[in-house]
């Protein structure tokens, strides 16, 4: 969870997150300021929004960051999956 400290989070108002913590309490501040600006109750809608916005994000991060990552590791050391499993 988010739970920085408060001068932490006057900071990362600011600037930057640097750490784990820091980065969580950006995006759920971003979150939160989104579901803040819709109107009237928080609606099923708006929450799936949000989730999906979430998601999506992770799955494009995971695609063009964390997979080109993974392929070079694999390359410099070797597949641990015996060739029978990915053929």
């Amino acid at each position: 969870m988010p739970y920085i400290t408060q001068p932490t989070r006057a900071y990362v108002n600011a600037h930057d997150p640097c750490s784990p913590g820091e980065l969580n309490y950006a995006i759920t501040r971003l979150i939160s300021k989104y579901l803040v600006r819709r109107p009237g109750c928080h609606t099923y809608s708006d929450l799936n929004d949000v989730l999906g916005a979430l998601e999506g994000a992770k799955l494009e991060f995971v695609r063009r960051v964390v997979v080109p990552y993974e392929d070079r590791k694999r390359a410099e050391n070797g597949d641990v999956y015996d060739a029978i499993l990915v053929e």
